[in-house]
């Protein structure tokens, strides 16, 4: 048997339980993983909640999209992963039935990479999709060049940082937003080069300031809402806004101001595809090799109090990424 956590309604956090599953079988193709940490996202939440954007089975859904661990059986046909590899699971666009909150799962083998070497399975565990997320958006789609000024929403969250790291390690400049005046001295901790406290200035008035009146290149958004329209005029002329998240559930506002790009953003645009994996994977190697990229962690629960670190989630608040841990896997 092994631990599971499993729900059979949305809601709040409480809804979520640990349930004694059957130990499951690779299938021709596939791996079991034995996980050793797992990521909390906010899609994680979004499912709970049932704000999740597709239908999802229930009773008995399976949660999370991320996690960590070491292959313990493989599958017919598999021979890019060994039993004993330390791996990353990179995408679980099926989490209801493959869901990572848990002692072991099962996904097809293309759907790891190796773990860096050196990276412990908590560190491990908050880097996949915050990373990839951020990668993703600013390097596969908005072209992120050396020299760009990037202005990100939601900068204390696990993306956000994420894109602080990636707009230093390849020469942009990146500028921090956040709603909370504490928060300041962290993320020019982070690597920020500025920080725009949105409860005491307006973002475009701000970003305009801080580019000699022009406008920033780059601004990838976690919030969107109403006031999207009002952000996106912080671009200059010919810029691009990426959507990648909706902590704000209200309608958004559409932008007007011409020219500008707008791409909205989902991950598993690039993560199902190989090619760009492997991309991915080797750019982020580098920065971890390099110490450009250093995944943040927030707080560290084990897998029996879910319902707490979802509870944390909500609460909000937090910089950088909730991580859960199995028995023996805290990873410190």
């Amino acid at each position: 048997m092994t631990r599971t956590v499993v729900f059979d309604r949305t809601g709040t956090p409480d809804v979520l339980q640990l349930a004694d599953e059957p130990l499951t079988d690779p299938g021709p193709g596939e791996v079991r993983v034995c996980i050793e940490a797992a990521g909390i996202n906010r899609l994680d939440s979004m499912m709970r909640s049932g704000a999740f954007p597709r239908p999802f089975r229930l009773p008995h859904a399976r949660i999370g999209c991320e996690g960590t661990g070491v292959v313990d059986a493989v599958g017919a046909e598999v021979d890019s992963v060994s039993v004993g590899d330390a791996v990353i699971i990179t995408a679980v666009p099926d989490m209801d039935v493959r869901g990572t909150y848990a002692d072991h799962t099962v996904v097809p083998a293309e759907r790891v990479v190796p773990r860096p070497d050196g990276l412990d399975p908590v560190a491990a565990a908050a880097l996949w999709v915050s990373y990839s997320t951020a990668y993703g958006a600013l390097v596969e789609k908005a072209g992120m060049r050396p020299g760009d000024t990037v202005l990100i929403t939601a900068a204390s969250s696990s993306v956000g940082l994420a894109a602080i790291q990636i707009a230093n390690q390849l020469g942009a400049i990146p500028l921090a937003v956040t709603r909370h005046t504490d928060k300041k001295a962290a993320l020019l901790a982070a690597g920020a080069a500025h920080v725009i406290v949105s409860d005491e200035e307006a973002i475009p008035d701000a970003a305009r300031a801080h580019t000699g009146g022009v406008g920033v290149d780059i601004i990838i958004d976690s919030v969107m809402g109403p006031g999207l329209a009002e952000l996106a005029t912080a671009a200059r002329p010919g810029g691009t806004l990426l959507t990648v998240g909706w902590l704000d559930p209200r309608p958004a506002s559409m932008p007007q101001n011409a020219p500008l790009t707008i791409y909205r953003y989902m991950s598993f645009e690039h993560v199902l595809d190989p090619a760009v994996v492997r991309r991915i994977a080797a750019f982020l190697g580098a920065g971890l090799r390099s110490g450009a990229l250093q995944p943040t962690v927030a707080k560290v629960f084990p897998l029996d109090q879910v319902v707490a670190a979802h509870e944390e989630l909500e609460r909000g608040g937090q910089i950088g990424k909730i991580v859960l841990t199995t028995a023996g896997h805290d990873g410190r």
